[in-house]
């Protein structure tokens, strides 16, 4: 998954933080999940988080476990079974896209992307001409928006 710096995090974090007591409740976290087409119980979080709520730098580490995990469409958490083949990360980026494809046409546009970004609370005009640079970095084919493959490619890159 595209890495969010840790600004957008804290304000992810904040939004999510309805009560302003420092914590992400399991409920508040599920409630983003779900947002973003990851669905899971709160007591599947439980038995993944280990916890019922989840300070900043908890959550920075939730984030940081679920990109390296490269399970993006099922929000970091694995099955008991643990380890992934090729098809699994695949099958995982698949959903992921379709998170991200809200019109089901095959592309991830710059609205969908923005779409997105609002329902996580990161949507404003700063991030808006981010959102093009993002496409415009990975879109091979310059037709403006993402097909899977890019997505994928996106999805793939690790940072040193």
């Amino acid at each position: 998954m595209c890495r969010l710096g840790t600004g957008d995090l804290r304000r992810i974090f904040e939004n999510l933080d309805r009560n302003g007591d420092g914590q992400v409740s399991l409920e508040e976290l599920k409630w983003m999940l779900e947002k973003i087409g990851v669905h899971h119980s709160t007591d599947e979080l439980e038995l993944s988080i280990g916890k019922s709520s989840l300070d900043f730098d908890e959550f920075l580490y939730f984030y940081n476990s679920a990109l390296s995990e490269g399970t993006a469409g099922s929000g970091g958490l694995e099955s008991p079974g643990g380890n992934e083949g090729d098809g699994d990360q695949e099958a995982h980026l698949a959903e992921a896209f379709k998170v991200f494809d809200l019109n089901d046409d095959g592309f991830i546009s710059c609205d969908e992307l923005q779409s997105i970004l609002s329902r996580l609370g990161l949507w404003d005009e700063r991030s808006g001409r981010d959102c093009n640079k993002m496409i415009h970095a990975y879109d091979t084919n310059s037709d403006g928006r993402l097909d899977f493959e890019e997505f994928k490619r996106m999805m793939l890159i690790t940072i040193p």
